[in-house]
């Protein structure tokens, strides 16, 4: 079937775009995530076409003083990718690599319309290639990329300027798990693990970036750290050596109470980060996890659904409930002693067995 995308030079196979190879947990998404200066509004957004599966989904979640609301939408993708709108919510590549428009029309009490503005050329993070026995369960890459929001939304009536936010988007593509769970289980069964752990931070002028995935024995098998100064392109992006992350985990929980990033640059001097979390955002807000409307779920033709959380009132040992993002305050203390401060978000998702952190079965802590 030939579509809109055939007349781009984007294929990544012989086949018409409308194929992605022969995997049918292939996907291509879009993620956001905007935050006032004090962290006390913040907003996030997915939205991912799932070619193999003929869906296209998109949530928006804006939490604010407490509550957490969402928009999620679905609908029926006809094989046309390059139609990236889902009822009332769209998004549109402004200039690639550096500008991207996000929009909502009013849906279920929330609205938004706002413009990523990148501060740098994106991060593309190392290849993320993760087997369970003989079954690929991820294969993707990621380029990451902070950056400015101009624009407004609207949460029940209530106008937000956001002229003064800062916040993250991404781009990943590949295979990971999508739609309905497979029936039929990896063999020998083993005891579910993932540890992730992702710290994207707008400093005053510059972005610093870290993330790991770890084994059960804390092994990285993927890991990057990145210092971006505002403006650097492509060549001008600070590669950071020997990150190391060490979380202070509250008591109890599988959530961080606080967290510590050591790294050297190129001349083995040597950085420290520190982020305090200020509030919890639920990533289910926008479909990562989530119990019914998870990504590439079918929901109809056409789905638009309201829901509303309060995370401090959810517990964190529903698997639903552990994968979030962190609102932290961050410190940065460079090799010559010199402070600043900053603010972006510490995502954590740790599932199953993880030996730095005492865990030993799924939901232990």
């Amino acid at each position: 079937m030939l579509t809109k995308g055939d007349e781009y030079p984007i294929h990544q196979t012989p086949e018409p775009v409308a194929y992605s190879g022969s995997d049918r947990n292939f996907y291509d998404r879009f993620f956001f995530n905007g935050y006032s200066a004090d962290g006390s509004v913040f907003f996030a957004a997915a939205f991912g076409v799932y070619p193999h599966l003929n869906v296209m989904d998109g949530s928006v979640s804006i939490l604010k003083d407490g509550v957490q609301r969402s928009v999620h939408v679905s609908r029926l993708l006809g094989m046309e990718r390059m139609d990236t709108t889902v009822g009332p919510m769209s998004v549109e590549v402004v200039e690639p690599l550096k500008q991207v428009r996000l929009r909502l029309e009013e849906a279920e009490g929330l609205a938004l319309d706002v413009q990523f503005t990148g501060r740098h050329f994106p991060i593309e993070e190392p290849r993320f290639t993760y087997r369970q026995g003989p079954r690929m369960l991820i294969d993707c890459t990621r380029m990451t990329q902070n950056g400015h929001w101009q624009g407004r939304l609207c949460v029940d009536g209530e106008e937000i300027d956001v002229s003064n936010f800062l916040g993250t988007r991404d781009r990943s593509w590949g295979v990971r798990p999508i739609g309905q769970r497979d029936p039929q289980p990896v063999l020998p069964q083993q005891l579910p693990q993932f540890y992730w752990l992702w710290a994207p931070i707008n400093f005053p002028n510059l972005s610093l970036y870290f993330h790991v995935n770890e084994d059960a024995a804390g092994g990285a098998w993927n890991t990057r750290s990145v210092l971006a100064m505002d403006g650097a392109d492509h060549d001008g992006l600070l590669h950071l050596n020997r990150p190391k992350m060490e979380v202070d985990w509250r008591a109890g929980t599988r959530r961080a109470a606080g967290a510590t990033l050591q790294v050297e640059d190129g001349q083995g001097r040597e950085h420290e980060v520190t982020y305090e979390p200020l509030s919890t955002f639920m990533m289910k807000g926008i479909g990562y996890g989530h119990p019914e409307m998870s990504h590439g779920t079918y929901r109809g033709d056409l789905s638009i659904t309201r829901e509303d959380l309060t995370p401090d009132n959810l517990p964190w040992q529903q698997p639903e409930n552990l994968h979030i993002q962190a609102i932290v305050k961050a410190t940065h203390k460079g090799p010559d002693g010199q402070t600043s401060e900053g603010i972006g978000i510490l995502e954590q998702l740790a599932l199953g067995p993880h030996a730095p952190s005492g865990w030993k079965d799924v939901m232990d802590a």
